[in-house]
């Protein structure tokens, strides 16, 4: 759990750097980079939530 912590901090940030960035540069990269970062985020969180709910399944 204390790694699921660590990699959403580390999501958080690097979503807010890249919105910040493109707020300073207006370049629209870094607003395709937080898109990315959230897109793929949103993956591995379906993918762990769907891991922990058939661990819940298959132990009852």
């Amino acid at each position: 759990m204390l790694l699921l912590r660590i990699v959403g901090v580390l999501v958080a940030i690097a979503i807010g750097a890249g919105i910040i960035s493109f707020l300073f540069t207006r370049d629209r990269r870094y607003l395709r980079f937080s898109w990315a970062v959230t897109k793929y985020a949103l993956i591995f969180l379906a993918v762990v939530l769907s891991l922990m709910f058939l661990e819940r399944v298959l132990v009852l």
